[in-house]
Parts: structure tokens; sequence; C-alpha cells
């Protein structure tokens, strides 16, 4: 294996890492949609998680600057109550395009 060759093994390896690290994340999200469905602390749930040393460790791990604008961020996207597993549906794009539930 030449020099070349393990830089770009490498930064495959990095890669993908990064999109198992980023399914993490969708899936947290998921989870704090339905627990602020259910319950109604899906927003104090995910910004507890993204403010803790594992979700901050995740996030960057995910490409995900851990800093408290992503916080607001993640918070702003349970408030809308689209979970991303479906967001790729007709439906559901059309509610983020038009920022309705």
């Amino acid at each position: 294996m030449t020099k070349y060759d393990e830089i770009t093994y490498l930064a495959e390896q990095g890669v993908r890492a990064r999109k198992l690290f980023s399914a993490i994340v969708l899936t947290v999200i998921d989870d704090a949609i339905t627990d602020d469905q259910r319950f109604g602390n899906g927003v104090d749930s995910i910004a507890q998680w993204a403010r803790s040393s594992d979700g901050k460790e995740i996030l960057a791990c995910a490409g995900i600057d851990p800093s408290e604008r992503a916080v607001r961020g993640l918070m702003n996207y349970v408030k809308k109550g689209i979970r991303t597993s479906v967001v790729h549906s007709r439906k559901e794009t059309k509610k983020v395009i038009k920022g309705t539930n």
C-alpha cells in the first residue's frame, strides 16, 4: 500500500465515521421529537443531551460544532416536530419548506 493509498483509506474511514455519528444525532432528534409529542419535554431533553459531554463529543464526531448556536438549532428543529426519518416524504418536505407542522 502506497502512502497515497493509505491517506485515501484513512480519509474514507473518517467519512464513514462521520456518517455513523450523524445517524446517531438523527436518532436522538427523532427520540426528542417523540418525547415532545408524548410528554412535552423533547426540547429540554435535546438541549440537555447536546450540552452534555457525550452529546458534545457525538456532535463533534458527526462534524457539527457543539456550540450553543447548534443547541438552539436542534431545539428549534424539535419544536417543529417533523421527524428526520420521514422528512424525505413529499408531504413532510412541503411542511419543512412552509415552516409549519
